[in-house]
């Protein structure tokens, strides 16, 4: 497949996410299937996409003393410009002169001759005269916002959550690719055997610290291997394994899992409780549920039960006292997964953080008296925000004083085990294990 196909099918994305919202993870996947490419396009894709996105903000500023007013510009000629310098300042492997031929190329196929020359004239001018640097703005947190790409509201919001140093390590972080990592069903395969099947197909891997399923994989395509293609293993960041490591699980329970969608922490408590016992997943799109009961097929999994339900209703559904184990992994900001969906950051505004824990509120107290008296609610979020996470435990143990929080200290990963926060849960950073900024707590529903 000629690199001009493939940074065609960039630009398409990066305009559709760009503009319409879409998923980056979703689309990027989707391209890559409906193309047939290779692994070495696939890997170019990947990197013009999301290195694109996670850079649109210093890319932009990069790009205003060419061009004053980037509003005016047809939004995937700004795109196109965007990916071309991304290129230029950013990778190393491709010359400038075949990246500005590319770029005049696709302006031609795309638009018309005078795109054409006004792209070339833009990127010949910062191939001439380089670009400006982010260390003339004087005020830190503007700096920061700009040469990481972070919304400037949201380098305030951590700072005055976190301090200047872990938000700086955070926004850093959020601009490196993180290593993909897989769970193997172990009913089917045993981790030791994944990887040395991995390993003999020339991937590089390791054993995860964060799960007994897990694996990291540092070079490879797993999506195309046999081990993915035959539902042996599926794909899940090692901080969203820690859930149902840290469930307490045994095959003979009942279990809620009242916000179940896509379904990876769903499975895996299947995989946990060995296939037995009784999973009732929820999600309030019903096209999600069925989703959910299409991956348990998959990996041969029979103790799930999902449907298509509003969590906060699910008393209509269930008599009181009836789940051993409950999980709420709420709706969040996300703002967690930024290394992973880049795209999260530009779509999300401060407003959506409130309207999401009232959301987040509504459900655990919903779901609350469904629990056992002596079982185990687990909350959890893929977001760093302390308003969803600390503040919204400590508000439902205020509410709910027949609930208590779970030390969990010992049970965690040892590396993880100094960001437990005292009577709240643990929050996970991006930079702490290479993997996704998360938060976990295990609320006990005291004994009568």
């Amino acid at each position: 497949m000629s690199k001009g196909t493939v940074r065609s099918s960039a630009l398409e994305l990066l305009s559709r996410i760009g503009e319409e919202g879409g998923f980056s993870h979703v689309l990027l996947n989707q391209e890559i299937d409906k193309r047939k490419f290779s692994t070495a396009d696939a890997g170019l894709l990947t990197e013009l996409v999301y290195g694109t996105l996670q850079n649109r903000d210093l890319l932009q500023y990069w790009l205003h003393p060419s061009i004053k007013n980037q509003k005016k510009i047809t939004p995937w000629v700004k795109w196109l410009l965007y990916m071309s310098v991304y290129q230029m300042k950013m990778l190393d492997r491709i010359p400038d002169h075949a990246i500005i031929n590319e770029a005049v190329n696709l302006a031609k196929e795309k638009g018309h001759k005078g795109i054409a020359s006004f792209t070339n004239g833009v990127l010949r001018s910062i191939q001439r005269d380089g670009v400006p640097s982010v260390e003339v703005i004087e005020d830190e947190e503007e700096r920061l916002a700009i040469a990481t790409s972070h919304p400037l509201w949201l380098v305030k919001r951590w700072t005055e959550q976190y301090g200047e140093e872990e938000t700086r390590e955070m926004c850093e972080t959020n601009q490196l690719r993180m290593p993909e990592s897989i769970r193997v069903q172990p009913m089917l395969t045993s981790r030791e055997e994944a990887m040395e099947e991995l390993k003999a197909d020339g991937f590089k891997v390791e054993a995860s610290p964060f799960s007994e399923q897990g694996i990291i994989i540092h070079e490879g395509n797993i999506i195309k291997h046999r081990l993915f293609r035959e539902s042996l293993v599926t794909i899940q960041d090692q901080s969203s394994m820690l859930v149902a490591e840290l469930m307490k699980l045994d095959s003979g329970l009942s279990v809620l899992d009242a916000c179940a969608a896509p379904g990876g922490k769903t499975t895996h408590i299947a995989e946990k409780m060995k296939n037995e016992g009784s999973i009732h997943a929820y999600d309030l799109h019903k096209k999600k549920a069925r989703a959910i009961e299409e991956k348990a097929k998959s990996l041969k999994l029979t103790n799930i039960k999902a449907e298509g339900f509003d969590a906060r209703k699910l008393q209509e559904k269930h008599e009181a006292e009836v789940f051993d184990r409950i999980l709420v992994d709420a709706p969040c900001s996300g703002f967690g997964v930024i290394r992973s969906k880049p795209d999260i950051k530009y779509s999300k505004e401060e407003k959506d953080i409130y309207n999401l824990r009232e959301i987040q509120d509504a459900i655990l107290d919903h779901v609350a008296p469904l629990l056992t008296a002596g079982g185990s609610l687990i909350y959890s979020t893929c977001t760093v925000d302390r308003h969803e996470n600390d503040e919204a435990v400590h508000h439902f143990i205020e509410t709910h004083p027949d609930f208590i929080v779970e030390d969990l200290r010992e049970e965690l990963p040892e590396a993880l085990r100094y960001r437990w926060i005292e009577g709240t849960g643990v929050q996970i950073f991006p930079q702490d294990a290479d993997s996704d900024g998360f938060f976990l707590t295990r609320l006990k529903k005291r004994s009568k």
